[in-house]
């Protein structure tokens, strides 16, 4: 089976002539016909759109960025072209009238959208059909299962996802690829159905950091993250084991410091940071994501509820029971708990931590617990997750880099170099 490039090889063979978006479009296709009856990564699929879209761009200027370019949308964006039901069977069949502004800045790069990908419901907790490339019998993560499946199965070239807790880091560590979560609004969020929106940030995913930035560029308008340039000298990158270090498996724990120890001999300064004492933190944040999604599914509590899963049910009705007071003392305690994290960066420049516990748990009827991500969405900051090796069950096991809000341009320049570093020392983890 032939090779899938990433989007960044991609776009750069077909900018050189080595080949087409025709062609790659039908190298994707055939991909997808081996892999999607196993893996169902995707909602919908607009392969005959798709394949005029890559023929207008093969006759057509190059647009941007991203022309001839595959990618997939997390069904939590709406698209024109194709269904946007957001993991719900209260909307199913619905057709938005425009595209969300991230999937609209794709398009007129140049991208080609083939799909959707399978979300959880509302971007939450319950899953959809989607199982792990790496072995079927495995949870791919959620919420963004479909796009880090389509990615680590090499049936896109990247992929736009969601993040309120762990939906873009926790997936890509389990399926071995590469999830970016940009700093809050960085990538825009018009046209993306909320879940809390305190927390809701669009990223991108990709088989390496370069895919996923060029994707999360082009969205964000953001040049300067199109290739991001890895830095002359090694930042300061800080080994924080968290206040849930005891839940991560041993191999998870092993490879981290496998990675810092690693990391210290190609030259990086390696500090070690203090455990934050906020093991509350997941909690309430946990809180206010539940008073939020109640109040932002206001339409679908009041018309239809019973169609809402029991654990979504849950959600919307521990968000209600919260009063004003106690929503107000919740939101205290998260600005003591930024503070705490904003203050690990007087030591460091960057955060090398844990993505998830460790491989992908076996069953498809949960998504793993997003307990090393909660505090990274909670700060607002970028972070991203790439592969580190694999488990005892020969699954991937994922890295987590955070920086302060603000700082994705560094962040993206310095895994850059974290990855060749990581990939020297664990070797690859892809399936593409």
């Amino acid at each position: 089976m032939s090779h899938i490039p990433g989007a960044a090889e991609a776009a750069r063979r077909i900018a050189r002539g080595e080949t087409t978006a025709a062609a790659l479009l039908e190298s994707v296709a055939a991909r997808m016909a081996a892999e999607e009856p196993r893996v169902r990564a995707y909602a919908a699929l607009g392969l005959e759109a798709a394949r005029r879209r890559a023929a207008e761009l093969d006759r057509a200027a190059p647009q941007g960025p991203l022309h001839g370019v595959p990618i997939a949308v997390k069904d939590v964006f709406d698209t024109a072209e194709l269904p946007t039901a957001y993991g719900s069977a209260i909307w199913a069949g619905h057709r938005p009238r425009a595209d969300a502004a991230a999937v609209a800045l794709a398009h007129a790069a140049g991208a080609v959208m083939i799909g959707k990908t399978v979300t959880t419901e509302f971007a939450s907790y319950t899953p959809g059909p989607t199982a792990n490339p790496h072995d079927v019998a495995r949870t791919p993560g959620g919420s963004s299962s479909g796009s880090a499946a389509a990615v680590a199965a090499g049936m896109t070239c990247a992929a736009f996802g969601t993040q309120t807790a762990g939906s873009i880091i926790r997936p890509a560590a389990y399926c071995g690829v590469v999830g970016y979560k940009p700093s809050f609004g960085v990538i825009p969020r018009a046209g993306m159905k909320p879940l809390a929106e305190s927390f809701d940030a669009a990223g991108t995913l990709g088989p390496g950091v370069a895919d996923a930035a060029l994707l999360a560029a082009v969205a964000a308008g953001r040049p300067d993250l199109v290739a991001p340039e890895a830095p002359e000298s090694w930042p300061v990158i800080g080994l924080l084991r968290t206040d849930w270090w005891d839940e991560a498996e041993p191999a998870q724990r092993v490879a981290l410091e496998d990675l810092a120890r690693a990391l210290a001999r190609a030259g990086a300064r390696i500090v070690e940071l203090p455990r934050p004492g906020i093991a509350w933190a997941n909690e309430r944040h946990s809180e206010a994501m539940a008073w939020e999604v109640a109040r932002a599914f206001a339409w679908e509590r009041a018309e239809a509820s019973a169609l809402f899963s029991p654990k979504f049910a849950e959600i919307c009705a521990r968000g209600l029971a919260i009063t004003p007071h106690g929503h107000a003392a919740i939101r205290a305690d998260l600005q003591r708990a930024r503070a705490v994290l904003s203050a690990l960066f007087d030591r460091c420049d960057l955060v090398l931590t844990p993505s998830a516990p460790g491989e992908a748990p076996l069953g498809l009827s949960a998504t793993g617990a997003p307990v090393f991500n909660r505090i990274w969405s909670l700060l607002g900051g970028p972070c991203l997750s790439l592969p580190c090796g694999r488990g005892p069950n020969g699954m991937p096991l994922g890295a987590q880099l955070a920086a302060p809000p603000g700082q994705d341009a560094a962040l993206l320049g310095a895994a850059l170099r974290v990855e060749t570093v990581a990939t020297q020392a664990f070797g690859g983890i892809g399936l593409r």
